[in-house]
């Protein structure tokens, strides 16, 4: 954030962690000194959610094609989070994914391919969900969005493009700051 700043500025803190999400609007002084307006979020809602969306679909797609049930092995099923939790990582910065798992079950190779888009949509009402906090905490901080000098993002999930963009628009057009130390 800036260093020299001037007068108060108001922060809304954006925090999307693995199994956690936390809304903080501050007001931050010239002194460095800054108060705790409001706060919000959802204690069960995080990038792991994203993850068990995609599992769900993947297991989904491997009982249609091979007429087999791999939720009944935990191994396989650590396996292909572990490839979905990659191919997440892998969306943010592309458009298409794949997930490429041998022998993941009786023997049967799993190669498959998720588009970002895909993913939003299987994610999407997880997305919306992270608005309504924020919309939460302005209200009870008593500001209006446009009140708001900087939106900065926090933890692994919002460097999701669709969470992001919601995040943006919702602050008609705001830049969001990513690259800050919490």
């Amino acid at each position: 954030l800036d260093k020299n700043l001037k007068g108060e500025r108001n922060v809304l803190i954006f925090d999307l962690g693995g199994g956690t999400f936390d809304v903080s609007v501050l007001t931050i002084d010239e002194g460095s000194l800054f108060e705790v307006k409001s706060t919000n979020g959802d204690t069960h809602l995080g990038g792991e959610d994203f993850d068990n969306r995609m599992v769900t679909h993947f297991c989904d797609e491997f009982k249609r094609k091979f007429k087999k049930d791999l939720t009944t092995n935990s191994r396989a099923m650590r396996r292909l989070r572990t490839a979905c939790e990659r191919a997440k990582r892998t969306l943010s910065s592309s458009t298409e994914a794949s997930i490429e798992v041998d022998s993941l079950h009786d023997g049967i190779d799993f190669y498959t391919r998720i588009s970002r888009a895909r993913f939003e949509e299987l994610c999407m009402d997880m997305f919306r969900n992270t608005m309504e906090p924020v919309a939460k905490a302005l209200i009870d901080a008593k500001m209006d969005k446009s009140q708001i000098h900087d939106v900065v993002l926090v933890g692994g999930s919002t460097r999701i493009p669709k969470i992001q963009k919601m995040l943006q628009d919702f602050f008609n057009g705001k830049e969001l700051n990513k690259s800050i130390n919490p």
